[in-house]
């Protein structure tokens, strides 16, 4: 996967933060330590946006489509 520069911009506070983690080799350099950050709030982000759209469905109507679909296959199923 190619790697691409940005120029961001940060508070004092945080960039201190950032370089002490780096200092104590929790992250290798400035770079990384904002490159997992960002990974990490996407994927939480992802998970939320999926957590969502499952509280949108009907349970009863999910249920009623799934049993649909089994009753006309449960007969051609083999018996072990």
């Amino acid at each position: 996967m190619s790697r691409n520069k940005v120029a961001i911009t940060v508070n004092q506070n945080t960039l201190d933060r950032v370089d002490q983690l780096v200092s104590q080799h929790v992250f290798p350099s400035r770079s990384r330590a904002f490159e997992e950050a960002l990974e990490e709030k996407l994927k939480r982000l992802d998970k939320s946006r999926l957590a969502r759209e499952c509280a949108k469905l009907d349970p009863a109507f999910e249920k009623s489509l799934a049993e649909e679909g089994l009753s006309g296959e449960i007969d051609e199923w083999p018996e072990y």
